[in-house]
């Protein structure tokens, strides 16, 4: 029987699959896996910008069993959301979020606008960890997604960090984009501290799997000549 991990992936998958032909950026989590090693991730965030749009995606999902989420808790990067729903079964829960225009980090009070995420976004193959058909989506580009990531700075945003890192394209355009929104300093420090920290590896660990020690090391050094 598959576990309720691969249920969930499976399910957004098919989702994303009926949704494919709207105009929307995957950010988050799934966006995460198209860059490296896949994790599972319990919810799918995606971008709009256009009300019609987001009306063409609402009605897709309802027609394949969604429900709009009226009473939906806040979530720590949107001040405007729609969370969407789909009970698989009795302990099985799959939610969407569509944050609209922007994506703003509550924590940090920054904010990205839709128009950013979208041009710094690129048409890729979506991979997880169970899915086998290859789905290509707009997703947001992995310098971009490390700058909402490193700002965003939470325990889960820095192991994506930490496993992204190595892959970036341009860090002075990394490090310009973070500077001109917040204390780049502050931010660096923060991840640095967490994952030279004694527990931080066995808790990558179990969200990446396995992780190589040269493997690790290599990541890490990577962090760590970003300070320079």
């Amino acid at each position: 029987m598959k576990n309720l991990f691969s249920l969930r992936e499976e399910e957004i998958s098919q989702a994303l699959k009926v949704i494919s032909d709207c105009h929307f950026v995957i950010i988050g989590g799934y966006a995460v896996n198209a860059y490296t090693l896949p994790r599972f991730s319990v919810d799918c965030d995606i971008v709009v910008k256009d009300d019609n749009e987001l009306e063409k995606i609402e009605k897709a999902l309802l027609k394949c069993g969604y429900r709009k989420e009226t009473q939906a808790a806040e979530i720590p990067y949107a001040e405007n959301f729609l969370r969407y729903e789909k009970r698989l079964d009795t302990n099985i829960l799959v939610s969407l979020d569509i944050l609209i225009y922007a994506v703003a980090d509550r924590m940090s009070g920054v904010k990205f606008e839709a128009d950013w995420i979208f041009e710094n976004s690129t048409v890729r193959i979506l991979k997880g960890k169970t899915i086998t058909e290859e789905l290509k989506l707009r997703i947001i580009n992995i310098d971009a997604l490390l700058v909402m990531k490193i700002i965003s700075c939470r325990s889960t945003d820095i192991r994506d960090v930490f496993m992204m890192f190595p892959y970036a394209h341009d860090k002075v355009w990394i490090k310009s984009e973070i500077t001109r929104r917040y204390d780049f300093n502050d931010r660096l420090a923060k991840i640095i501290e967490k994952v030279s920290s004694q527990q931080f590896k066995d808790g990558l660990s179990g969200v990446y799997g396995y992780i190589d020690q040269a493997v690790f090391e290599k990541h890490k050094q990577a962090l760590l000549a970003f300070q320079r």
